[in-house]
């Protein structure tokens, strides 16, 4: 017999939830309900711009809540009005208080960026690039109280690109966990998906960006620095200032060579990219983004600014 469709409260914010949000509409179940954040300022105009969950909630016609407070009785009752089987939440950015955790009678699971418990947290997939992982993947749990510790239901996962940006892992994870989810639904409706305790000691942290975490310090192994740029493309990006201007850093490549320059000095500035000495090897640079403008080949900067070996790029 095939179960019966299930109804979902699907809790989330950014692209990345999107993702999954459109796999459920498109799979067996009903989703009853999105909550978000709310709309925030965005851009230089400052206007009000709705989340990526709700512009897509809102072109299928489902419910949108965007509460200030979700640790309310009255945000409690409005959702128990939806009658939910189960809530999914995929970066929502808030912690559930045990009100919401118990509302639906399947419990709530959440779709996470890693493989727990590693980097629990906001910014998982960042986290994962900059510490150079070699396997990534996603984690479905049943949600608890904590910050993602939750027991664990499933985890689907490959090996890391070495090259791999946190913005190009972002699509890959969030299509693998769009696949991840539908499984565990599947198996739960069956009660085929045991819970496995997480192993707490191995946990580590992937807290949210700031700007400030793209400030490079060239002290550190190329190899390093390498993950970092990596894990900060697109946002908030690594960055430097070159003759009091600036820059953003993109594409780096670790040319293993030793060099006596003090660390963060231009060794060379030419069409393949600007060459710096490091902590250990040297670090090449192919694209940067002037404060500004666009991101841009290295070799089309230059033609345009005049760098000379021996500069030293300041944090």
């Amino acid at each position: 017999m095939t179960p019966a469709p299930l109804r979902i409260i699907f809790m989330g914010t950014p692209d990345f939830a999107v993702a999954n949000l459109s796999t459920l509409l498109q799979g067996p179940d009903q989703v009853v309900a999105v909550v978000t954040q709310p709309d925030r300022p965005k851009g230089r105009g400052k206007k009000l711009a709705p989340p990526p969950v709700k512009i897509l909630a809102s072109e299928k016609g489902i419910p949108v809540l965007q509460p200030l407070k979700i640790r309310t009785e009255e945000f409690r009752d409005e959702l128990a009005a939806f009658a939910p089987d189960l809530v999914v939440v995929t970066a929502y950015g808030r912690i559930l208080p045990p009100a919401l955790l118990s509302l639906a009678p399947m419990g709530c699971i959440n779709v996470h960026g890693s493989l727990l418990p590693r980097h629990r947290g906001a910014a998982p997939i960042q986290w994962a690039v900059i510490n150079g992982d070699k396997e990534v993947g996603v984690t479905i749990i049943r949600m608890d109280e904590g910050m993602d510790t939750g027991d664990i239901l499933l985890t689907s996962s490959f090996p890391a690109d070495p090259e791999e940006t946190a913005g190009s892992l972002f699509v890959k994870l969030a299509e693998l966990g769009s696949r991840a989810l539908l499984e565990a639904i599947a198996r739960l409706k069956v009660n085929d998906l045991p819970a496995t305790p997480q192993d707490h000691s191995q946990a580590t942290t992937a807290p949210m960006l700031k700007k400030e975490d793209g400030i490079i310090d060239w002290s550190l192994p190329a190899d390093k620095l390498h993950c970092l740029v990596r894990g900060l493309d697109p946002w908030p990006a690594a960055s430097c200032l070159i003759d009091g201007q600036r820059l953003r850093l993109f594409s780096p490549e670790v040319i293993h060579k030793d060099n006596p320059a003090q660390p963060g000095t231009l060794v060379r500035a030419e069409r393949d990219g600007l060459l710096i000495a490091t902590g250990r090897n040297l670090l090449l640079i192919r694209e940067i983004q002037p404060e500004g403008k666009k991101r841009m080949p290295a070799s089309a900067f230059l033609c345009g600014h005049s760098l000379t070996a021996g500069t030293v790029l300041a944090p």
